[in-house]
């Protein structure tokens, strides 16, 4: 049986995939990139060194530009690999991506406004917890502007989404009182270094988005959530007994189940979810629940991810929570 690890054409189709349907269009770097890398035999091996769950694209690049600084374009890309490949593959073996994309907050607010308030947040794969302090962000979504009950200071980012007339935008943010994060590794708000390693990751033509982020970090820093250092089926029921009982419970993840590769036991953290009675917001690329996907109507492009409050989809979201395009009954309680 072939290991696929070294299946260079999965890994292929795999930065393919990345530079058409993720990177067009926001990076054009990136997207040559990993266009390139599609079809480079040496680069591909490299990959096949590393386990399968190392081998994504966000986290070369990511690992590539923190040791060597960005490439201007391809050959000089792989003259940086050959020259520097122990080094990257010791920052792709020793991290993980924990983008933390702060912006996604601005797909999860209408949902989050639509329930029963005050709110009590955990967030399962919450990286550095930036995600846990949607009222400390203002929002632009165009025909809409909201600010967070908490974004009083000057320097409380503010997000653009583009939202369709069919979002229920709330007037106003939600009411949060507690709030928790769950992480197998826990990044540290406070540690230059460990966001450093953030900030790498917004791709090189993103200048406002890695302004945004620093920004959130600044928030996050005087105001910083607490996250626990445990698996989601091990701490989940533990973190959520601690949850004051007068707040509804809310369970939410973003672009985090993709590394979890098990589908049992995908579907184990939802039951989980569904036992602790907790709203369940599920905000992920499609593949991650089939079942849900299913019921969702057609993408409005490639490489959305799906919105769905108690398995129920919603909204089709921007990966880097750059639109909202909500389709279904705007009453989701």
């Amino acid at each position: 049986m072939q290991n696929p690890t070294h299946d260079l054409d999965a890994i292929a189709g795999r930065y393919k995939q990345f530079a058409e349907a993720q990177a067009r269009g926001i990076s054009p770097l990136y997207e040559s990139l990993a266009a390139h890398i599609s079809t480079n035999d040496k680069l591909l091996t490299f990959l096949s060194g590393l386990p399968v769950d190392r081998q994504q694209p966000n986290l070369f690049l990511g690992a590539v530009r923190h040791v060597c600084g960005i490439a201007r374009d391809t050959t000089e890309f792989e003259q940086l690999v050959e020259t520097n490949t122990n080094a990257i593959r010791s920052i792709m073996l020793s991290r993980t991506t924990q983008t933390n994309e702060p912006a996604r907050c601005a797909v999860l607010l209408p949902a989050l406004a639509a329930l029963n308030q005050p709110l009590a947040l955990i967030e399962v794969g919450a990286s550095a917890g930036l995600c846990l302090l949607p009222d400390y962000y203002r929002y632009d979504y165009g025909h809409r502007q909201i600010t967070g009950s908490n974004a009083a200071t000057d320097d409380a980012p503010e997000f653009p989404c583009q939202a369709n007339r069919e979002t229920p935008l709330p007037q106003q943010a939600p009411s949060i009182t507690w709030r928790a994060g769950l992480d197998l590794n826990p990044l540290d708000v406070k540690s230059e270094e460990q966001m450093a390693w953030l900030e790498t990751l917004v791709w090189p033509e993103q200048t406002a988005r890695a302004e945004r982020l620093k920004s959130a970090i600044a928030v996050a820093r005087r105001n910083p959530p607490r996250i626990h250092r445990g698996n989601l089926l091990e701490y989940l029921a533990r973190i959520a007994e601690a949850a004051p009982s007068n707040a509804q419970l809310v369970i939410f993840h973003t672009a985090v189940l993709a590394y979890v590769s098990d589908q049992k036991e995908r579907d184990r953290f939802a039951s989980l979810v569904r036992d602790l009675k907790a709203v369940w917001l599920s905000n992920e690329a499609p593949s991650i629940f089939p079942g849900q996907a299913r019921l969702a109507p057609s993408p409005p492009q490639d490489g959305s991810f799906l919105l769905s409050v108690n398995a129920k989809p919603v909204a089709w979201t921007g990966p880097h929570g750059q639109y909202i395009h909500w389709f279904a009954d705007p009453v989701i309680t």
